[in-house]
């Protein structure tokens, strides 16, 4: 058989090509692979995730998560780069703030109360650090974002779990988001990975069990209970309770199983008809049943309603409760502490009603001119006029105690650092959990909210709880201080 020469110009044009084809082969789908992840990334640990593109993950403050957060990112960042810049002389380990910062309607959150979240993890960050707190190490804020309801929550706190190696130092997470399905989810996560955590609003009773878990807010029942001892108080002895049946909302639940347990005695408190329900899960159908509880509650005559539900789903409810049929009888509601997350102009609104409006807050700034013996006073003069926040951030009304919260988590998580660090030279989230059990006496947490030590399940020692009357200008009043057993605690 003959065999086939081929020119040497040709045999090198064709092993040319053949090289030309198998470097395409492997440089296209890289190409392509990289040019789709520049697309899909924001900035530097965060990225494009849903089918809105939510920009998730985790950032130092170089990577602003949206426009009315600005401000106090860009302080945040600066003061990372300080920490960092100065780390061969002051050693530093990081805490992350994790909620969600990119909201849309589906959550309980408002932007107004997300922001001064992160300005009072900042504030406790800059106390810390270098304020009238300063101790070592240092802490570097870093900030999670688990998207819009925490959808996208399994890839933020994988994002933080990475950043438990030598380079961040990652050793605990505050803030954690509301009380739902998925923050409890993301909550057993962290805890598996060593990290010690501190939740700044989620006061679901029934999260419990969770390895290295605190929380500064009080639990539903203390607030149910705090509620209860303030109605009978003012001589209510009727009642009836409206809950959200969603089953992932284990805030209403807990809510109303609680007042519901605590209300009723033998002294003639009691609720005068079954618990009314609505299921904000079901979309077509969760306004219209309460656009028609007002007509059964003429009927029923309660002297309080107790809303156990969002603060979103409470401006519906007050609309309805405003056109009632019977436009004689006067009503009270109270709610719960997610009130707070309304809106300036969702409060003005509600309102406008006219119907009484009362809630139990998780913090507020009266509270220390109210009760001085129960409040830190050096913590809570930050949040007075012309503090620190004032002065950071003017022009943002912060009477929703949501900068107060997220303060006192992050200066908890502060606190465990330094106690931490007074007995060992490394730094761990496992070391820093464990610290949250000392926290009594002399070492509990000088809070904006209160002085804070904690029971071995996690939740606060009879923490002080305010009752809030929401006026007819939208802004919320302090009637009261109370707690579930009795007086709060006070300095030691």
């Amino acid at each position: 058989m003959a065999r086939l020469e081929w020119p040497l110009h040709i045999v090198r044009r064709v092993v040319a090509g053949v090289v030309v084809v198998a470097v395409l082969a492997v440089a296209v789908p890289l190409t392509v692979n990289w040019i789709q992840e520049r697309r899909s990334r924001c900035g530097a640990g965060v990225v494009k995730l849903g089918d809105g593109g939510e920009c998730v993950g985790v950032t130092d403050g170089s990577y602003h998560f949206a426009g009315h957060l600005t401000a106090v990112e860009k302080k945040i960042k600066a003061e990372n780069d300080r920490v960092t810049a100065n780390a061969d002389k002051d050693p530093y380990v990081s805490v992350a703030y994790m909620a969600s910062f990119t909201l849309t309607d589906d959550d309980s959150n408002s932007e107004e109360s997300v922001r001064h979240e992160l300005e009072g993890a900042y504030l406790a960050q800059y106390r810390h650090n270098r304020g009238d707190l300063s101790s070592t190490p240092k802490i570097r804020l870093l900030i999670g974002n688990m998207g819009s309801n925490a959808a996208h929550w399994q890839h933020t706190v994988d994002e933080l779990i990475d950043r438990t190696g030598p380079s961040d130092k990652l050793v605990a997470v505050a803030g954690l988001g509301p009380s739902t399905s998925r923050t409890l989810e993301a909550l057993r996560r962290l805890s598996d990975h060593g990290l010690a955590l501190v939740a700044s609003t989620m006061t679901a009773t029934n999260i419990k069990g969770i390895q290295g878990f605190v929380r500064v807010s009080p639990t539903n029942v203390d607030e149910a209970q705090a509620a209860s001892a303030y109605l009978k108080q003012e001589k209510v002895r009727t009642a009836v309770v409206v809950q959200d049946d969603a089953k992932s909302n284990y805030y209403a639940k807990t809510l109303g199983d609680a007042f519901t347990d605590v209300f009723q005695d033998t002294k003639g408190h009691r609720l005068v008809a079954d618990r009314m329900t609505y299921d904000s899960s079901v979309r077509s159908a969760w306004q219209n049943e309460l656009r028609y509880m007002p007509g059964q509650l003429c009927d029923q005559k309660p002297q309080v309603v107790y809303f156990a539900g969002r603060g979103r789903h409470l401006t519906r409810f007050l609309d309805s409760l405003a056109n009632r049929p019977c436009q004689g009888r006067k009503f009270t509601v109270i709610a719960g502490d997610d009130t707070s997350n309304l809106t300036a102009r969702q409060l003005a609104h509600a309102a406008e009603s006219g119907v009484r409006v009362l809630y139990t807050g998780l913090a507020h700034p009266d509270m220390w001119r109210q009760d001085p013996l129960h409040v830190s006073g050096p913590s809570a003069r930050h949040f007075q006029a012309n503090g620190s926040l004032d002065r950071w951030f003017p022009n943002d009304p912060r009477y929703d105690g949501q900068a107060i919260m997220a303060h006192d988590a992050v200066l908890t998580a502060a606190h465990g650092i330094q106690m931490a660090a007074g007995w060992q030279g490394e730094v761990t989230g496992d070391a820093v959990a464990r610290m949250f059990h000392q926290m009594e006496g002399r070492q509990q947490v000088a809070g904006a909210s209160g002085f804070i030590s904690f029971q071995n399940d996690g939740n606060p020692r009879n923490k002080a709880v305010p009752i809030l009357h929401l006026s007819r200008t939208g802004r919320s009043e302090l009637v009261g201080v109370s707690a579930p057993r009795g007086e709060p605690p006070r300095k030691q």
